[in-house]
């Protein structure tokens, strides 16, 4: 079998740890059956030798698999990554997901999405990035009794993604460990109006109104300290089309959104300002992770 589980966004601003979206730049796995556990890695994390013998992935698959079948069967692992590592683009989330959904899928159950994203709660306790990897498009999700409850709404393939990858990665733990433990209720209010509203701007489509929203009182300035050209990314990219310009997820990645018209200005502005830094044009993902083959 093979499977692709999408990059993601999160926070989005002011929805910390509770808005996301989805975007189209994959990681595949093939997975087949075989006498001798085996593991490739092509692309990102390729010449990492942890991840060959500490794999996440490899780890949760035989977990969740064992717990469906009572077996512990071996596989070879074809993995193909396309996401960088701690860079703010959900790598974790679809390894995560990827895992628990080709689990059930070799061990031959045939479950819902919600059965896939309740699970991986047990490895991701915040919904913001592993909604999206599930159901792809534009995510907003609470946790309620220890289940995971999402609306999603489609993305308009008008707009995309122009996302700034910095040479250098941000770890979300250590990240999170600086934030505030406490917040003012001036602040608290106003992030809970900005994440209302920008909810309302994806959901209607209303991509004109997204800059006014897009702003974070809870952790955005204090992790882009961390790497302070994002403070010059950001504001170049309102200088040139951008609808919404936001840290994605931790960092130390950036994600802007512009329609498709102004998209290869915006690209162009930045990677001549921010020559150490990739800019890619991604397009957004609207379905999620997805079972391509059975072998």
């Amino acid at each position: 079998m093979n499977i692709i589980v999408p990059a993601t966004s999160a926070n989005l601003g002011p929805g910390f740890d509770v808005l996301g979206l989805s975007l189209k730049l994959y990681n595949k796995v093939e997975i087949t059956r075989q006498k001798i556990t085996s593991i490739s890695i092509k692309g990102e994390g390729c010449n990492n030798i942890y991840l060959k013998k500490n794999n996440t992935f490899v780890k949760i698959f035989n977990e969740i698999y064992l717990e469906l079948t009572g077996k512990t069967d071996n596989f070879k692992f074809n993995f193909l990554n396309n996401i960088p590592l701690s860079r703010g683009l959900g790598s974790s989330s679809s390894v995560i997901i990827g895992a628990i959904a080709s689990a059930y899928e070799m061990a031959g159950f045939k479950v819902k999405k919600e059965t896939i994203l309740n699970k991986a709660l047990t490895y991701e306790n915040h919904p913001d990035n592993i909604a999206p990897a599930v159901f792809g498009g534009f995510t907003v999700s609470i946790i309620d009794d220890f289940k995971v409850y999402t609306q999603k709404a489609q993305l308009s393939d008008k707009i995309q993604a122009i996302v700034v990858i910095p040479n250098k990665p941000m770890s979300t733990n250590k990240s999170r460990a600086k934030l505030p433990k406490h917040y003012t209720a001036k602040d608290s209010v106003l992030n809970v109006a900005y994440s209302s509203f920008l909810t309302s701007c994806f959901i209607k489509q209303d991509y004109d109104n997204l800059k006014i929203t897009a702003k974070d009182k809870f952790h955005e300035d204090i992790r882009m300290k961390n790497l302070p050209e994002l403070f010059d990314v950001k504001k170049l990219a309102y200088e040139n089309g951008s609808l919404m310009s936001t840290l994605s997820g931790s960092g130390s990645s950036f994600l802007n959104i512009a329609y498709k018209e102004d998209s290869i200005n915006l690209q162009e502005k930045l990677r001549s300002k921010f020559k150490d830094f990739r800019v890619e044009i991604i397009d957004f993902d609207n379905i999620g992770f997805k079972i391509l083959t059975k072998s």
